[in-house]
This record gives structure tokens, sequence and C-alpha cells, in this order.
């Protein structure tokens, strides 16, 4: 047992308050569309509103600041996330290549993370042409951040073969990541073949990448309870059990 269960305990809640803000923006606006009776708004093409549609209308500051916040927490989750690796709170990268896929996750997820925001600024009413492209950004940035993640997750796995919540995390956010980036590649033909069939796409999309949050959430719990270098590299490469099975080497 480790002296202070909960020491680094703070962290999880970034990814878990990322999601809540997340679905509960997707709810609210959804709400809203069905409540006033389902209306057709300037930029909509279906019978189905998207979420562009809804957030390019009266309730774009609310769109905004869910997108930002969204945004902010899911750069911030991978910050942290290498941070307590490099830092021996968590797992570390034993190879270069994990620490690469880890950076290039990072990469991803700013580049998710400004699309995001300023697709919610250039809105698909005003700003059309902009939109799509940032759509496209947002998407592109996050199905690469969930590729380069699940590859470090693999490889880590790889190393320390023996931890069974390693295995989890690696399973769930491959699943997650698996299907959204299969229901985007969908979207994208949808959007030139099946309007309403786009927007029920995007709705779906949008509240599995709420899951896909979640999974960091999950992932930033092994640091619970650990202090600065408990888990560091030079002490997992001296572990004699793990040299002698895995025969660790950069």
């Amino acid at each position: 047992m480790f002296p202070h269960q909960h020491h680094h305990w703070a962290y999880v809640w970034i990814p878990l308050f990322g999601g809540l803000v997340w679905s509960s923006t997707l709810l609210s606006m959804l709400t809203t569309w069905l409540a006033t009776g389902r209306p057709k708004y300037v930029s909509q093409d279906g019978s189905i509103a998207y979420i562009s549609d809804i957030g390019a209308d009266i309730l774009k500051p609310l769109f905004i600041a869910g997108c930002t916040i969204t945004a902010c927490t899911f750069i911030a989750s991978l910050i942290i996330e290498r941070w307590l690796r490099q830092s021996g709170r968590m797992l570390p990268n034993l190879r270069r290549r994990e620490s690469i896929s880890a950076v290039l996750a990072m990469c991803g997820s700013i580049l998710g993370g400004c699309g995001l925001i300023l697709l919610s600024i250039f809105d698909t009413k005003r700003f059309t042409h902009a939109h799509r492209v940032f759509l496209l950004l947002f998407m592109v940035g996050v199905a690469l951040s969930a590729i380069f993640t699940v590859i470090e997750y693999r490889w880590l796995r790889k190393d320390f073969i023996y931890v069974s919540q390693l295995k989890i995390a690696y399973i769930v956010k491959a699943i997650i990541a698996g299907i959204l980036i299969l229901l985007a590649i969908a979207f994208a033909v949808a959007l030139y073949q099946s309007i309403d069939l786009g927007a029920i796409l995007e709705w779906t999309i949008a509240f599995g990448y709420t899951l896909y949050l979640l999974t960091f959430f999950y992932d930033l719990r092994f640091a619970r309870g650990k202090h600065r270098g408990e888990l560091s590299e030079e002490r997992m490469r001296s572990n004699s059990l793990l040299q002698e099975i895995y025969g660790v080497r950069r």
C-alpha cells in the first residue's frame, strides 16, 4: 500500500470533466432542437439537424464554450500523461519508438483541438468552407492522436505484459478508436450520398468521442499514490525479472 493513496489523484478529473462538458453540450443542443419542434435551420439541408447547424444558430456561445473546454481537456490529458510517465509516476516508455508515438499523439491532439475550437467559431452558416476545413482538421487530428496512442499502448503492453490494467486500457482504447475512425470514414461518404445518414453518424461519433475522452480517466488513475521516480525508466530497467524475460532494449 502506498502512504498517500490519493496522491496525484486530481489529474484524473481533467478528462472526466472534459467528457462531462462535451456530453452536456451535445445533449443541450439536441434537446433544444427536439424541444423546439425540430426546426430547419438556415444552413440545414436534410430533415435532421447537424451539430454544426444548431451550433451556428442561437446556441453558438454554448457550442464555442463546450468545444473550447473539450479541446483543452483533451490536449491536457495527453500532455499530463506524458509528464507522468517522464516523472516516473506512470509506467515509462522503455523504447524510443514509444516516446515518438506519444509525441505524435500529442501533436495530433493539438491539431484536433485547434480544429474543434475553430470549427465552432467559424460556423457552417457564415463560413461554410472554413468550417468544413476545420471539421476535417478536427477529425484527422483526433484520428492520428488515437492511432499513435494505441500504438504506444501496444508497445507498452509488450514491455509490461504482466500489468493487467495496461491490457484493459489498450484493448478498450483500441476498440473505441477503431469504431470511431470507421464511423468517421462512413460519415465522410454520407455527406455526399445521404444527408440524413450523415447527421446520424455525426451525432453518433460526437457522443462516442465522449467515451474516448473517458479512457484517459482510466489511464491517469495509474498515477494514484505514485511518487516521483517510483516507476522511473531506470528502476524498471533494473527490474531483474523484466530484463530476464523480456530483454528490454532501446
